[in-house]
């Protein structure tokens, strides 16, 4: 069955069909695969080759993808619906298929591998202009250029050596050049792109627009890589910032190089190695900020790697920091960095999987009182709620209390609660100590 190359085109007349993808699951557990079996088909009505939209699945998908062109195999690791790839080949449809200008899919892609930049062109409507290239698929694209693209200039000289073996007249000659080459094929528009001024002006952009390019193919290419090489790269920019003396006010800029690794959810386990040590209580303030653009509301996976930070830290300052664990989390959740339920949650199951067992059990145990804490305190708001509703003239009167309160005295009052917990916190861990 046939559908719509173009499907937010609902008339059943539209001259621009594709059969639906095909998909067959195969393997069971870590060798499961998902064999697309009419791919060739699907490519061919779409005027690609097979690989690209392959391979779009798999950066989409995070999964590895695999070509066999001979067998026409074209894999994607993983089990996947082919529902599921049909709506993502509309993805791919939209950024690589269609015109931006007609939304017709009667386009070709032309590779400038000099400037690395990927030219699309449209036979309905004549529209030429250039890819957004910061999609992963398209450093495939340059590296994998389509055949017919590449090598039109090869056919010309070819069918031009062949003309003149063959002792053909220039006119029969000529007919070759009927081929529909685009421009960006052409050597020599690019020299002569290059040599339309020599204005300082129109040197500095053309510079400019190399280095975008290069920017974007940078983009791509890095995030092709596996997630422990952008750990890795993310650690080293990070590194070189400490070492700059720049990391106390390039919070923005961690925060924009994380996003464009996608490494954004461990990250705070980075910054806590780089920028952490014994002295964490004070690295809290200093760098609340920082950690902050990762570890705000609803940020819980970067929170939990924020608390295996953490662990290591204590493991490498064991001596130091093994006392003080509970009164580090409690820093960590009134810096909002630590949300009640990500602590609550974390103090349910001791892991291994940064510290030794061992040393995670006695973290857990140091980090009782204040669980504790936390727990009695989520009882008593509850407990509180119904109070609050029966008695709301109280609730005024309170309210009224604490603003005509001195500040001193509302300080003193803080002050109390504070040592109230620390108090308990020093006799649970240290009962022999006064």
């Amino acid at each position: 069955m046939s559908v719509n190359v173009n499907r937010s085109v609902l008339d059943q007349f539209y001259r621009y069909k594709m059969p639906r993808i095909i998909a067959k699951v195969e393997g069971k557990g870590n060798g499961i695969k998902t064999v697309i079996v009419n791919m060739t088909d699907v490519a061919k009505s779409l005027n690609r080759p097979p690989t690209y939209p392959t391979k779009f699945f798999g950066c989409e998908l995070g999964a590895q993808t695999q070509f066999d062109a001979k067998n026409d195999r074209f894999i994607v690791n993983g089990s996947h619906e082919a529902n599921k790839l049909q709506d993502m080949l509309d993805g791919f449809i939209r950024k690589f298929v269609l015109c931006p200008e007609c939304d017709n899919p009667e386009t070709d892609l032309h590779i400038n591998a000099k400037k690395q930049t990927i030219g699309n062109s449209c036979k309905a409507c004549g529209y030429r202009g250039m890819l957004d290239t910061r999609h992963k698929l398209c450093t495939f694209i340059l590296r994998n250029p389509p055949e017919d693209t590449g090598s039109v200039k090869k056919k010309e000289k070819k069918s031009k050596k062949k003309d003149k073996e063959n002792g053909s007249s220039d006119g029969e000659a000529s007919n070759h050049n009927d081929i529909d080459a685009p421009d960006a094929v052409d050597g020599d528009d690019d020299d002569q792109d290059w040599g339309e001024e020599t204005t300082e002006e129109a040197q500095q952009r053309r510079m400019e627009e190399i280095s975008a390019h290069a920017k974007n193919l940078t983009l791509s290419e890095d995030l092709e890589k596996p997630l422990e090489e952008r750990v890795n790269l993310f650690y080293n920019f990070v590194k070189q910032k400490k070492e700059d003396g720049a990391v106390d006010s390039s919070d923005k800029e961690i925060l924009a190089e994380a996003e464009r690794l996608d490494v954004k959810d461990t990250a705070p386990l980075i910054l806590t190695e780089l920028l952490m040590d014994e002295n964490i209580r004070d690295q809290i303030k200093k760098y609340k900020r920082h950690f902050l653009r990762f570890c705000h509301t609803n940020c819980l996976k970067a929170q939990k790697y924020l608390l295996g930070g953490f662990e290591c830290l204590v493991k490498l300052h064991q001596t130091q920091l093994l006392p003080r664990v509970p009164i580090v989390l409690k820093d960590l959740y009134d810096a909002d960095l630590l949300e009640e339920d990500v602590i609550l949650a974390w103090a349910e199951k001791v892991s291994k999987k940064y510290v030794s067992k061992e040393l995670a059990k006695e973290i857990h145990a140091k980090a009782a009182p204040f669980v504790k804490w936390l727990k009695e305190a989520e009882e008593e708001s509850e407990g509180s709620g119904a109070d609050e509703e029966e008695d709301d003239n109280v609730e005024v009167m309170t309210y009224c209390y604490t603003d005509m309160m001195p500040n001193s005295a509302w300080q003193s009052t803080c002050l109390f609660y504070s040592i109230h917990f620390y108090l308990t916190v020093l006799f649970i861990v240290h009962p022999g100590e006064k």
